[in-house]
């Protein structure tokens, strides 16, 4: 497997709509070995997600998996998952304000809001097709990913741009409270 390169905020990829696969595509040797690599990459930068935009490959295409993932310790464990052609539909109106984070955008936070349940349908790695409800913030986690291949980024939807900071001043003047308000909301959605 290879580590591909992750793209940051400014490179243009970021900020195009990723492509359809179609499944003739996506059971090809090659689309599967670059979902591999997309998942090492994902696992090697210790992220909740990496969608193939991140990567320069504009196809709508992404990994999500928490496990014990020491960037998020308040996240719930999300098994390894592969969506291609999400498509995200809001289950209630109710949303939640969670900071996020992102690869492509290192080293800064700011709070997002994110629909507290969402189904999520596509396919899955092998072309079958894929469905899941999702809440709490692993709801979040696929909202995040599929804004990706929609070429949106978490600092679009930042509601207060003073909630900007850095990893260390999140955890230093943020993560507190932040943890205290999360931690209950994930228990009462189951995610």
């Amino acid at each position: 497997m290879t580590l591909l390169k992750i793209a940051h905020v400014g490179h243009p990829v970021l900020r195009n709509r990723a492509r359809e696969v179609e499944r003739e595509e996506l059971l090809a040797p090659e689309t599967q070995r670059f979902i591999d690599d997309l998942v090492e990459t994902m696992r090697d930068a210790n992220g909740a997600g990496l969608a193939a935009t991140q990567v320069h490959m504009p196809l709508r295409i992404f990994a999500v998996e928490v496990k014990d993932n020491p960037r998020y310790p308040y996240k719930p464990n999300i098994p390894l998952t592969i969506v291609v052609n999400p498509v995200i539909e809001p289950l209630t109106d109710e949303r939640f304000d969670n900071y996020e984070g992102c690869l492509s955008v290192p080293n800064l936070r700011g709070v997002v809001s994110r629909f507290a349940e969402v189904r999520v349908t596509g396919l899955d790695r092998e072309g079958k097709p894929f469905e899941r409800v999702a809440r709490g913030l692993t709801a979040g986690t696929f909202q995040h990913e599929t804004d990706h291949l929609d070429g949106k980024l978490f600092l679009d939807r930042v509601t207060d741009p003073k909630t900007l900071c850095t990893w260390a001043e999140f955890d230093r003047f943020h993560k507190q409270a932040f943890v205290e308000r999360i931690v209950p909301f994930v228990k009462r959605m189951g995610g």
